[in-house]
């Protein structure tokens, strides 16, 4: 694999990542004989205030819960090649959930991705690409997880499904809080009358709201919650050889973090005195804008 790069995740937004790969020329990668320039790895729309304002308000009016299906985020050629890699990961690092509600295998957590799969999570786990997400979804302090607890490589075979579910709440490991997941499809030329949609339910109406079809290139992304209910319940029917392939990324945030980061931030010092540690704890109790006025005040 040749490489002469300027990671997006080295840089401080889509824009200076772009603004970088002119700079200096070059800088593209070549997996498997095919050239990917990496400013054309994602949508160049994700650097249009006006587009995300548009997806931030798809999304949080999107029923039965806040979600949002576009297409074309992802270069094309870069999906063909991590749909490759399916083929090339040992049958040792996939993991099969088998039981009466989902028929569906997994890439083991670590496992060791090709290429272009790398090149994918590289991508969607950058500090560039969590602000994207961050804004569209309306979460904050979005964190990645590098090591795909749930996600990675997802792909279920002819008379797989995967009943409506919630899922998990917390990271195995970490215990942050699930916030939303990413999944992009890598089948191309895919008939409803395969089966395979993604089924969005409504909880209190025990209902599908909505059905997407796991097509190539499209990107869905969900935010969690006890009651956002989806799967693709249907046993799939493909011609022989067809799967259905998806990639996934899961994104958390620390709840707790936004109630203890005032208090967290402060530093403490050995030899304060009581009105000192007073005025500290009334800084930290007080909202920030009162804090402020505060200020304002004393210094005039």
């Amino acid at each position: 694999m040749t490489v002469a790069v300027h990671p997006l995740s080295s840089h401080a937004n889509l824009g200076d990542a772009y603004a970088a790969a002119r700079d200096t020329g070059p800088a593209w990668v070549s997996i498997r004989g095919t050239r990917l320039e990496l400013g054309e790895l994602c949508d160049r729309r994700l650097l249009d205030p006006d587009y995300l304002d548009r997806l931030r308000a798809e999304m949080q009016q999107a029923k039965p819960y806040a979600h949002l299906v576009v297409s074309d985020w992802f270069n094309p050629d870069l999906l063909a090649l991590v749909r490759e890699e399916f083929d090339e990961l040992p049958k040792d690092d996939w993991k099969t959930e088998f039981n009466r509600h989902a028929r569906v295998e997994r890439s083991r957590v670590d496992a060791p991705m090709g290429p272009a799969s790398r090149l994918y999570f590289s991508m969607v786990h950058s500090g560039a690409f969590l602000n994207v997400l961050g804004y569209v979804s309306g979460v904050p302090d979005l964190l990645c997880d590098p090591h795909l607890h749930g996600g990675g490589l997802h792909e279920t075979l002819a008379g797989g499904s995967f009943g409506i579910h919630a899922d998990f709440d917390r990271h195995p490991c970490t215990a942050l809080n699930n916030e939303l997941v990413l999944i992009t499809y890598l089948n191309k030329g895919w008939k409803p009358e395969w089966n395979g949609a993604l089924e969005l339910w409504d909880a209190d109406k025990k209902a599908c709201v909505r059905t997407i079809e796991p097509e190539f290139g499209r990107t869905v992304i969900m935010t969690h919650g006890a009651r956002n209910f989806h799967g693709h319940s249907l046993p799939l029917s493909p011609p022989p050889g067809v799967t259905r392939r998806s990639i996934a990324a899961y994104f958390y945030a620390n709840r707790f973090a936004r109630e203890d980061r005032r208090e967290a931030m402060l530093s403490k010092f050995l030899f304060s005195t009581s009105a000192e540690r007073k005025k500290a704890f009334a800084k930290y109790m007080l909202p920030p804008f009162v804090v402020d006025a505060i200020k304002r005040l004393v210094r005039r």
